[in-house]
């Protein structure tokens, strides 16, 4: 899709964790964790509709309900970076017609972006959706003037 070009062009709002990052685009989830030099048969990730796990040589890294469904039979992992980077593709099942902003990674709000990062991620997403709809255009530089809720904790006066 045009995710991946548009993510060339206007970079990633990454949502950090203690194990690595996770990002988003309007129809995938990207997880990077980083990781001692292993091979694959050290990895372990297993995926459902709802539901995923992680582990890496034997310690689990995290488990859980995901924040929305996923097709979990379209799920990709990869080790790059000699083997020190983890990196989780998950294709969102609910992209087309809710257009859901993941506010966090999992159902039980585990490894949410703060506010600041979850408005981020919501102004990059609607330039992305912007860019699918008009693929001839480039908004991966546009600014936009909407107006999104408040954060909470911030002072959202200009």
């Amino acid at each position: 899709m045009a995710s991946s070009f548009f993510d060339e062009k206007s970079g990633i709002i990454p949502c950090n964790t203690e194990w690595g990052r996770w990002w988003q685009t309007v129809d995938e989830v990207h997880i990077e964790i980083k990781t001692p030099a292993i091979k694959s048969k050290d990895v372990k990730v297993n995926v459902t509709n709802s539901k995923i796990s992680c582990d890496i040589l034997g310690k689990l890294l995290f488990s859980g309900n995901l924040f929305r469904k996923v097709h979990a039979d379209e799920t990709v992992w990869t080790l790059e970076d000699n083997g020190t980077l983890l990196n989780i593709v998950l294709t969102k099942a609910d992209y087309i017609k809710n257009e859901i902003v993941w506010e966090a990674l999992m159902e039980d709000k585990s490894f949410k972006a703060d506010p600041l990062t979850f408005h981020e991620m919501r102004k990059k997403m609607d330039l992305e959706k912007f860019q699918i709809e008009y693929p001839g255009m480039d908004f991966s530089r546009a600014q936009l003037q909407k107006s999104y809720d408040t954060i909470p904790g911030f002072n959202n006066s200009p």
